[in-house]
């Protein structure tokens, strides 16, 4: 199954941390890299007052069901030191199930698609870099970002993630 996640950090050394989630979260024989976008720096959205992030979205290939892939991805960001205190809060480590293939969920615990992905820019953006015919929920990804600000997605060329070897 074709899986979209995206991974974004506000805190500590933020691509560092991005790359080191990649690493880890591809030390499997369940999970097959595919592709990553370019990084990007945004501006939070929604939430307290907290520093920029840094984002990019993973795209894999997967024999995982959804609800061992959403542990999988936990167990990552635990790893990283992810604390849940605050909606929307600082983070070390977000990492977020945005499609799995065409599986539609709807649990307290994990919604698929992603319920709020089509309205966030900072997902989009590098989704559309990594894979220019991402479609999500029947749209196109293209079309959905031509309805939304991308202002505050900046792109980040001097930071390149790397694919597991």
């Amino acid at each position: 199954m074709r899986v979209v996640l995206a991974l974004g950090s506000n805190l500590g050394d933020r691509f560092a941390t991005l790359q080191g989630a990649l690493d880890a979260l591809f030390d499997g024989p369940e999970l097959t890299f595919v592709t990553v976008s370019p990084v990007y720096e945004t501006d939070p959205f929604g939430g307290p007052d907290q520093g920029p992030y840094l984002n990019a979205v993973a795209i894999a290939e997967t024999t995982l069901e959804p609800w061992s892939l959403l542990e999988r991805v936990q167990d990552v960001e635990n790893a990283f030191g992810r604390v849940r205190k605050e909606r929307w809060g600082a983070r070390t480590l977000d990492l977020d199930l945005i499609t799995v293939e065409n599986v539609v969920m709807n649990d307290p615990d994990l919604t698929l698609p992603h319920p709020r992905a089509d309205e966030r820019a900072f997902v989009l953006v590098p989704w559309v870099r990594a894979d220019p015919e991402a479609v999500l929920s029947g749209r196109g990804v293209a079309d959905l970002l031509e309805e939304l600000d991308q202002d505050y997605v900046r792109p980040r060329p001097d930071l390149t993630l790397k694919g597991p070897a």
